[in-house]
C-alpha cells in the first residue's frame, strides 16, 4: 500500500500542488468574504486555467478527479433524505388535498409548456446557425447508444415498489411518489385526529431542518468541487476537441441564453409582475452553482435558499415546487438539447426534414423530459428519443460526446433557473409571495456566503 501511495504521488504531485495552492486561495477569498456565488464563478475561471495546463503538458489529472468525485458523492448522499424530508413536510404544510391537487397542476403544467417552447427556440435556432455543415466523421469507438425504455418500462419505473429499495438505488421519481402519499395520508388523518399524526409531523420537520444543516455543511464546499470538476474536465478533453463542434456549443448556448431571457424574463414580467432584472439579480446564487456544479440535485438547497429568501416565496411553494422541479423540470436537458441535436444530426447525415419533422420534434422532446424523469444521464435519454422517434441514426448522438460536459453547464444553469422562475410563478398565483419585501429588496443572508 506505501508503494501505492508513493507512485500515486509521483504520478499526480503537480495536480496535487495546483490543487492545495488554488483551493487555499479560495478558503482565502471565503474568509474574506466574498460571496458564495463569485466564488463559485471564480473556481470555475480558476479550474478552467488548471484543467487547460494539465492537458497542454499531459500531466496526470487523476487527483483533480478524485477531489471532484467526493463532492459529487457528498452531494449524492443528501438527494434522498432531503427531497424525501422536503416533500413530505411541504404537503403536510398544505392543510386543503385540493390546493395541493392545484398547486402540482399548475407547477407540473409550467415544466411541460417551458420545455415545449425550449425545443421550439433550439430548432430556431440550429436551423439558423446549421451546426452541422461541413462536419463529416465517425461516431466515437468509445460511444454506446442509451437504451430507450418502453412506455410501460417508463410507467413501472415511476411506481415505488419497495420505497427503501428505490432510496437505495437513487431512484428520486418514485421516492417522490412515496414521499406525496406519506404526506396525503397524515393530512387527510390529521383532519380527522390531528393528535395521531403531531408526533410523525414533528420528526418530519425536525429531520427536515437538520438536513438543511447537513446540506449547508456540504454546499460550502461547492467552490472547491467545482475547481476539481472543471479542472478534470478541462484536463480530459482539452481545447483541440472540442474546436471542430464549436459553432454546434454556440448554436446551443445561443438557444440557451434566448430562453433564459425572453421566456424566464417574460415569465417574471408577465406571469409574476416583477421586474425581470430584478428577479435575475435575486436568482444569480443558482445560476452560479447550477451553471459549475451541472446537477440540479446539487443546485437545490441553494434554490430553496434563493427562492425563500431572496424572491420572498413561502417556504410551502418553495418545498413543493423545487425538488419535483430537480426532476422534471429539464427545458435545457429535454427542450434545448435535443432540438439543437436532431438539427444537427439530420444535417450531417444528409436526412432531410420538413415541416412535420419539426413539429414531432418538439412534442417528443416535451414526452421524453417527461419518460426519462430520474434516469442518470437525462440530456443522452432525452436525445436519444427525439432521434429514434424521428427515425435519425442514434450513433449521431456519438458525435457530440466531447461537448457533453461543455453544454451541460449551461442546460444545467435553464433547468434550474425554470425551476426557481416556476417557483415564483406558483407562489404569486396562491397569494404565497411577499411582493413588498421583494420589492423592497429586502434579502435574508444566504448561510452558503459564510465559510
Amino acid at each position: 500500500m506505501n508503494n501505492n501511495l508513493i507512485l500515486a504521488f509521483q504520478s499526480n504531485w503537480v495536480s496535487l500542488l495546483i490543487a492545495a495552492v488554488l483551493i487555499g486561495f479560495l478558503y482565502y477569498l471565503a474568509k474574506q468574504r466574498v460571496s458564495f456565488g463569485n466564488r463559485v464563478l471564480i473556481a470555475l475561471g480558476l479550474g478552467l486555467a488548471a484543467g487547460i495546463f494539465l492537458n497542454s503538458f499531459k500531466y496526470d489529472f487523476k487527483a483533480m478527479a478524485t477531489i471532484g468525485s467526493i463532492y459529487v458523492n457528498l452531494i449524492k448522499m443528501l438527494v434522498i433524505p432531503l427531497v424525501t424530508a422536503t416533500i413530505i413536510s411541504s404537503v403536510t404544510s398544505i392543510s386543503n388535498v385540493g390546493q395541493l391537487r392545484k398547486i402540482g397542476v399548475k407547477t407540473v403544467a409550467l415544466f411541460l409548456i417551458t420545455t415545449g417552447i425550449a425545443a421550439v427556440i433550439g430548432l430556431v435556432v440550429a436551423l439558423g446557425f446549421d451546426p452541422g455543415a461541413g462536419i463529416s466523421q465517425p461516431p466515437p469507438a468509445d460511444f454506446e447508444a442509451r437504451e430507450v425504455p418502453t412506455f410501460s418500462q417508463v410507467i413501472l419505473d415511476l411506481v415505488p415498489a419497495n420505497p427503501v429499495n428505490e432510496m437505495a438505488n437513487g431512484k428520486v421519481v418514485p421516492v417522490i411518489i412515496f414521499a406525496l402519499f406519506i404526506g396525503i395520508a397524515i393530512v387527510q388523518l390529521g383532519s380527522r385526529k390531528p393528535e395521531t399524526v403531531q408526533p410523525v409531523k414533528q420528526f418530519v420537520e425536525s429531520f427536515k431542518n437538520v438536513m438543511f444543516q447537513v446540506t449547508k455543511y456540504v454546499i460550502r464546499l461547492t467552490p472547491y468541487g467545482v475547481f476539481a470538476l472543471i479542472a478534470a474536465m478541462a484536463a480530459r478533453y482539452g481545447l483541440d476537441t472540442l474546436m471542430p463542434l464549436i459553432k454546434l456549443v454556440l448554436a446551443t448556448y445561443v438557444a440557451l441564453l434566448l430562453h433564459f431571457v425572453f421566456v424566464f424574463g417574460g415569465m417574471a414580467s408577465l406571469l409574476a409582475r416583477v421586474n425581470p432584472v430584478k428577479f435575475f439579480r435575486k436568482a444569480y446564487p443558482t445560476v452560479a452553482v447550477a451553471f459549475t456544479t451541472r446537477s440540479s440535485y446539487a443546485t437545490l438547497p441553494v434554490n430553496l435558499e434563493v427562492i425563500t429568501k431572496r424572491l420572498r416565496v413561502s417556504d410551502k411553494i418553495a418545498s413543493f415546487v423545487a425538488p419535483l422541479g430537480a426532476t422534471i423540470n429539464m427545458n435545457g436537458c429535454g427542450g434545448v438539447w435535443p432540438a439543437v441535436v436532431a438539427v444537427f444530426v439530420a444535417r450531417v447525415y444528409g436526412i432531410p426534414l420538413d415541416i412535420s419533422d419539426y413539429v414531432l420534434i418538439v412534442l417528443a422532446s416535451i414526452v421524453a423530459s417527461v419518460g426519462v424523469a430520474g434516469v442518470p444521464g437525462p440530456a443522452s435519454i432525452s436525445t436519444t428519443v427525439v432521434l429514434t422517434a424521428m427515425g435519425l441514426p442514434l450513433e449521431g448522438l456519438g458525435l457530440v460526446l466531447a461537448i457533453d460536459a461543455v453544454v451541460d453547464m449551461g442546460r444545467t444553469a435553464v433547468n434550474a433557473t425554470g425551476t426557481t422562475v416556476s417557483s415564483l410563478v406558483v407562489a404569486v398565483s396562491e397569494g404565497e409571495f411577499d411582493r413588498e419585501a421583494f420589492n423592497r429588496d429586502e434579502e435574508d443572508q444566504l448561510e452558503l456566503n459564510l465559510v
